[in-house]
């Protein structure tokens, strides 16, 4: 039962004999009244700042809800970017790889193609050496063929000493013009880059 303070102030008594001092009993009840309005306005402000720490509670529960959220979206899309950076990253190391792969592969058939290029050149030059040689043979055999003097058909005969001069000066120009073709013949050129063909083949190797 909820009692008030009016309630407790006008609550009567049975009298009798030989009761209680009716107004004792009164100042008493005055003084209880008193007391449990004192305590009831105590118990409404302490319900008053009890309702205000309930909402400070849930305000607190909702801030630590959004945070929560936050954090949790946060960590999400940390691990989202991760993930993703990851991917770009073994994306970019397969297409480098591929990349250097395609490099290498080229850089080989050129090679090759080098090589083979090199080659031909190589045959050629032999061939040209062959025919140049086959055709300094040819020459040199026509040559000595024709230098021959078996029958004494080209050789003049002994006469005076006054033609004897002649004779020194004309053997003299053929000894000088053997010479020269001697020397031409031994400075043949050589192709260009001969020189250099071995070095380039190591380097290639």
């Amino acid at each position: 039962m909820k009692l008030t303070a009016l309630e407790i102030k006008q609550q009567q008594f049975e009298k009798s004999l030989r009761g209680y001092d009716v107004s004792e009993v009164k100042a008493y009840l005055n003084l209880v009244a008193s007391e449990w309005e004192h305590m009831v306005g105590k118990m409404k402000e302490m319900e008053a700042q009890l309702d205000k720490m309930d909402e400070k509670l849930k305000h607190y529960e909702r801030v630590e809800q959004a945070l929560h959220e936050t954090l949790q979206t946060a960590k999400d899309s940390a691990e989202q970017k991760l993930v993703g950076a990851k991917k770009e990253s073994r994306n970019i190391i397969e297409k480098a790889e591929m990349e250097s792969d395609a490099i290498v592969r080229e850089a080989n058939q050129k090679r090759q193609q080098i090589r083979q290029s090199i080659l031909r050149l190589l045959d050629r030059r032999e061939e040209i050496i062959g025919g140049m040689k086959s055709y300094l043979e040819m020459a040199q055999e026509s040559l000595q063929h024709f230098s021959r003097d078996d029958a004494s058909l080209f050789s003049l005969p002994k006469e005076d000493a006054g033609h004897s001069g002649d004779q020194e000066e004309i053997n003299r120009k053929e000894s000088t013009s053997t010479k020269k073709r001697s020397q031409k013949k031994e400075e043949q050129p050589v192709p260009p880059g001969a020189e250099n063909l071995d070095d380039i083949l190591k380097d290639i190797d």
